[in-house]
């Protein structure tokens, strides 16, 4: 991209440019799976029983409502995650919320499981043909904000997303909604997670939890997600932390992701890893903005790595780059 496109690019409010991509995606693949077909071609890998086409996901957040599901899958990735999806439709948290950090390639946003609810979501991915999602499609859910009763919500999402979804994913580590992040700690996460084991079937079931937990914290996440038969953690979700920034909206408040977020992110992975001593398989995300970095994930310990915010700053072609060099 030129650097007269992309500041006409980078122009355009975030959130608007965001819901552009989504209707235009979601356009495309409505008529032929577009930039090449499908997932790009590589070398599959078995997770939790399931076979990925490639090693490379699209992390959850992009297409909150399932809405473009076969564009992206066009852009190469082996699988993709929708949502977060709670059980009540909301609206999220006032405007504005997604901020672009470009001098940091970086994105803080504080959205707030914006989401038109669960049984929407799941109306368009019913509709689906095997053509569309021809990677593995994961379901990432929530609770609502006003929620009395949290845990019920996420057994009720796991409940709803298990017939339609490869695997699901719970979400526990997003900052933007009050109080979420305590369902990280035992207590509440083992009863959390016994209650999404008892709900999903046979559906795999991933545990996605944030870099900001000290080793303590995230060992007990670790030992939870082992104790309840967690098939996959995901390391890790947007942070808290502020690392030196250029932007001059590095004092938003919300979860940092992108390019600051990247040695965070590796150590966070390395530690899962000893900490779980090879009985739980890893997914990084968090930083990773090109095939070099993906490398280093997957020689830290990740079976897949997941990536969003770097699509904004290295473009659509970045999913297939990476699955080619990790082939």
């Amino acid at each position: 991209m030129s650097n007269f496109l992309r500041q006409m690019a980078y122009s355009i409010d975030p959130e608007r440019a965001h819901r552009g991509a989504i209707r235009t995606l979601g356009a495309w693949g409505a008529i032929r799976t577009p930039f090449g077909g499908g997932p790009e071609s590589a070398t599959p890998v078995t997770l939790a029983g399931l076979t990925f086409p490639n090693r490379v996901g699209l992390a959850a957040g992009l297409d909150k409502d399932a809405e473009a599901i076969a564009g992206l899958f066009g852009l190469g990735f082996g699988a993709v995650e929708v949502g977060t999806l709670t059980p009540r439709a909301q609206p999220g948290n006032p405007r504005p919320r997604l901020f672009r950090l470009v001098e940091d390639e970086a994105v803080i946003n504080r959205m707030g499981f914006n989401n038109g609810g669960i049984d929407a979501a799941l109306a368009r991915i019913a509709r689906l043909s095997p053509r569309q999602r021809p990677g593995m499609l994961g379901i990432n859910v929530g609770a609502n904000k006003d929620s009395t009763d949290r845990v019920a919500d996420y057994a009720l999402g796991v409940t709803k997303a298990a017939p339609l979804a490869d695997y699901i994913t719970i979400n526990v580590s997003s900052p933007n909604t009050p109080g979420l992040r305590d369902l990280q700690s035992r207590p509440a996460l083992d009863e959390l997670l016994a209650a999404a084991d008892a709900a999903r079937g046979t559906t795999p079931l991933f545990l996605k939890v944030a870099p900001d937990l000290d080793r303590t914290g995230l060992e007990g996440a670790v030992r939870a997600a082992i104790d309840h038969h967690v098939d996959a953690l995901i390391v890790s979700n947007t942070t808290i932390s502020r690392p030196p920034l250029a932007s001059s909206q590095r004092g938003e408040a919300g979860g940092l992701s992108g390019k600051p977020l990247k040695a965070l992110a590796r150590a966070k992975l390395i530690e899962a890893r000893e900490l779980s001593g090879g009985q739980l398989p890893l997914i990084s995300a968090g930083g990773i903005d090109g095939p070099d970095e993906a490398k280093r994930r997957i020689d830290a310990g990740a079976v897949l790595v997941q990536i969003y915010s770097a699509l904004v700053y290295r473009g659509p072609g970045l999913a297939r780059a990476i699955a080619r060099a990790l082939a």
